[in-house]
């Protein structure tokens, strides 16, 4: 059987959780305007890189790929280059006279004075009065068209490999974060708004992937485009390669002094945007309590200042990122300046020939473009690496005890619950329960009862294991559940809370979520028992009908009874209600005490009530107050002590009588009124 969702907190036990948060919170707030430390997104970023381990064999090949495609791709220009020598040299020799030798030609140029043009014709390649050789054109730019054509192809086949791996590696980090959540103490959660923990799992789950699809095969084909290029430029001319690393340092200036600040702008960005899902979350939950208390223009003021921190956040992460890319196109475009002055100066001395220096400056821009890819990329690398973080902090938290490998398998037993010495703290300042002792006997019904914030949801929640104990022991039929495995103390369980959960899905489902395996004649059973069957035909698709993200296509109380529904269907051994009949009117609980007494029969029952009346039937009441048992007997019992329960149930019944009396007529009508009214009152009970 699935796990029952956890018993919230009371507002009182909560109260030094959100202190807490609240701390924490400034805390972070400090933390985002202090200096980030470059170590974080080298240490981040190599476990980024790291969830590739398990690809290395696939990313090994796409490596190769990527080689090839780019030494087809260096390769090409150097061969476009010899087609503009064949139709350069052609063409000065068509101007020479023919017969001549092409030592005769630069001989007769340097005896005439003109040696630059001399120097330059020695470094041709031609015969004088031929002209252009288009045969030979035609097969290079035949072989320039090969070149480029599978490194298209090898370029996609990469691009198509490394997708597969971003998606299945993206997969697994997912299902790690998913399984994250479900080791994550309860505790946890007490501390961290809903909408911080959504923005993690999706917005920056998000982030990584297009930061990993977008930047890790750019990356790779611009380092191997950088060592190809740089290997042709060599190939060429010296002199030519050292003047396009002059661009080198100022690129790594550029990146070094930028990136850090970037990277810190980013963090923050995502934060805040944590911050804002958070306000969002809070205040659509509570639409129509915001509604009712008329705060629509300190919610909207609220937002309008967070979304302000988010616009600044984000502003100065792009901008900082933004320049990145153009800085470094800037240098590039200097370098490309150098290099095309300085080769066609040694074209002129004849020290390169035309072809090669256009070669070389095709090298020039497939150099300087990659480079500055990688400076765009590094923003995005950045933005992605900060989400990357705040992902990794979450994996790394806290984690619940795991379960003993050596586990006990669960006794078939009848549901004895035993308390001895129980003892437990929220936070060690503030203790909670102390040396809490009491027993429960099979098919007994316990209930809890005692003012806000005295332990009572803290008591259950210990019984499913949703906190471990601080000292002391909890027996479910001689065993102590902390020696056994938390599904199989949770298995035997149902419960009921306060607040009904749904999820989207037909009425059956949720009923059937109880326990997957019941039947359609289970389902119904259990939805006539607790009253669904009665309002349920009222609705378009009857046990089909889709209850939307929150169920607001049915009433609050048709939510409670499908959740006792569910707990029906669940055949549990022990059972918690936590105020389960809050939210249905007073005909149907009625109704709904005579269905639950059928449930709790022969189950082992923790009631949580604040209307004393509902639990008068009760073998066992508890009476806490700050964490201690004050008091524990029958209703009939407690009452006679006129102690603490005494004083509860008396409250509630005087201010009924009090009520009553400023209402009714005074005189001896009056008098018949009053008792009519208490005999009412006493059926009712």
């Amino acid at each position: 059987m699935t796990a029952p969702t956890p018993t919230p907190l009371t507002e009182d036990e909560k109260l030094e959780l959100e202190l807490a948060e609240q701390a924490r919170i400034a805390s972070d707030s400090w933390d985002s305007v202090a200096p980030g430390k470059a170590e974080n997104f080298g240490k981040t970023f190599r476990r980024l890189i790291g969830l590739l381990r398990p690809h290395a064999f696939a990313f090994a090949f796409v490596s190769l790929l990527g080689a090839v495609s780019v030494l087809l791709t260096v390769i090409a220009p150097k061969v476009l280059g010899e087609a503009t020598n064949i139709i350069f040299e052609g063409f000065i020799s068509a101007r020479l006279p023919p017969g001549a030798t092409q030592a005769q030609a630069v001989e007769q140029l340097r005896s005439s004075g003109q040696t630059d043009l001399a120097n330059m014709l020695a470094a041709m390649q031609i015969t004088p009065g031929v002209g252009v050789d288009f045969v030979r054109l035609s097969q290079v730019l035949m072989i320039v068209l090969a070149l480029y054509l599978v490194a298209s192809v090898l370029s996609w086949l990469q691009g198509y490999v490394i997708n597969v791996i971003m998606v299945r590696t993206m997969w697994r980090l997912r299902e790690a974060v998913e399984a994250k959540i479900n080791r994550m103490p309860l505790s946890h959660f007490d501390k961290v708004q809903r909408g911080e923990l959504l923005s993690r799992v999706t917005n920056d789950i998000d982030n990584i992937t297009q930061t990993m699809q977008q930047s890790l095969s750019g990356a790779l084909t611009a380092v191997l485009t950088v060592v190809g290029v740089l290997i042709m430029m060599f190939s060429i001319s010296w002199q030519l390669a050292i003047v396009a690393l002059v661009s080198l340092p100022l690129m790594a200036v550029i990146f070094g002094v930028i990136g850090p600040k970037s990277q810190k702008a980013f963090g923050i960005q995502w934060r805040k945007m944590g911050r804002l899902n958070a306000r969002v979350e809070e205040s659509f939950s509570g639409h129509a309590l915001v509604k009712v208390f008329g705060r629509e223009q300190d919610s909207r003021e609220k937002f309008k200042a967070e979304n302000e921190e988010l616009y600044q956040a984000s502003f100065k992460a792009q901008f900082l990122s933004g320049i990145i890319m153009p800085a470094m196109m800037f240098v590039g475009n200097l370098s490309y300046v150098g290099i095309a002055v300085f080769g066609g100066l040694m074209v002129a001395g004849g020290q390169l020939r035309l072809g090669d220096v256009q070669a070389f400056i095709q090298y020039s821009q497939q150099f300087s473009q990659p480079l500055s890819e990688l400076g765009g990329m590094a923003a995005v690398v950045q933005s992605g690496t900060a989400s990357a973080e705040r992902v990794f902090e979450m994996l790394d938290g806290d984690e619940q005890e795991p379960d003993l490998a050596d586990a006990p398998e669960p006794i078939d037993g009848d549901g004895t619950i035993v308390f001895e010495n129980v003892a437990f703290s929220y936070t060690p300042e503030r203790p909670l329960i102390r040396d809490l002792s009491f027993s429960v006997k099979p098919g007994q019904t316990v209930a809890i009862v005692g003012p806000t914030g005295a332990g009572k949801t803290t008591l259950v929640n210990l019984i499913m294991r949703f906190y471990e104990l601080d000292g002391g022991r909890i027996l479910l039929d001689g065993q102590d559940i902390a020696d056994l495995r938390r599904h199989d103390v949770r298995a035997r369980t149902g419960m009921v809370l306060q607040d009904p959960w749904l999820f989207a899905g037909s009425i059956r489902e949720n009923i059937r979520y109880g326990r997957q395996d019941a039947t359609d004649a289970e389902v119904l059973e259990a939805a006539k028992a607790t009253y669904v069957d009665r309002f349920v035909h009222s609705l378009p698709e009857g046990y089909d009908t889709v209850l939307d993200e929150d169920a607001s296509n049915v009433s609050a109380g048709e939510k409670q009874l499908i959740t006792i529904a569910r707990a029906f269907v669940a055949q549990p051994s022990v059972l918690i209600l936590d105020e389960a009949t809050s939210s249905v009117d007073t005909r149907t609980e009625l109704h709904l005490q005579h269905a639950m007494a059928a449930l709790r029969e022969g189950r082992t029952s923790f009631v949580i009530a604040h209307r004393l009346s509902t639990i008068r039937d009760a073998d066992l009441i508890l009476v806490m107050e700050h964490g201690d048992i004050v008091e524990q007997g029958t209703h009939e019992q407690l009452i006679k002590r006129g102690e603490a329960y005494s004083r509860l149930y008396n409250s509630q019944f005087e201010q009924a009588a009090t009520d009553i009396d400023a209402e009714l007529p005074r005189g001896e009508a009056g008098e018949e009124a009053e008792e009519e009214a208490g005999e009412e009152e006493l059926e009712r009970v």
